[in-house]
């Protein structure tokens, strides 16, 4: 798991500077105009906290072995997807009802750094 979650990382990484330039460049000005560049950069920044996390994590599995580590690089990729991914919508298509599924993925953000948690406690 440890590989597909280093893999994951690189790949949210990189999609982290290529969606944020796009947005500060192609972007700017529809964003400007809907009033939306904040939100993207929420999105864009927790994309890249969590690209980060993977790779932390991905490391931290070589030394400690504990399923709640899986469960927290499973909850960090379908936060990324669901918040990220809502709020990309939400700026590009300007469908408000996107917004309204943004938490579910915070949530999931959320358990994966409890998950993390209580994944390296038990190893201890």
């Amino acid at each position: 798991m440890q590989k597909l979650f280093l893999i994951i990382g690189s790949i949210l990484g990189a999609l982290s500077v290529i969606i944020g330039a796009f947005g500060a460049h192609a972007l700017k000005k529809l964003l400007e105009s809907t009033g939306r560049i904040e939100v993207f950069e929420t999105a864009v920044k927790y994309q890249f906290y969590h690209a980060l996390a993977l790779m932390l994590l991905g490391i931290l599995m070589f030394n400690i072995k504990h399923q709640f580590l899986n469960y927290a690089g499973y909850s960090f990729v379908i936060g990324v997807i669901i918040f990220s991914g809502s709020l990309y919508i939400l700026c590009l298509t300007g469908i408000t009802k996107f917004g309204m599924i943004t938490p579910i993925g915070g949530l999931f953000m959320i358990a994966g750094w409890l998950f993390l948690l209580v994944g390296i406690i038990k190893s201890i």
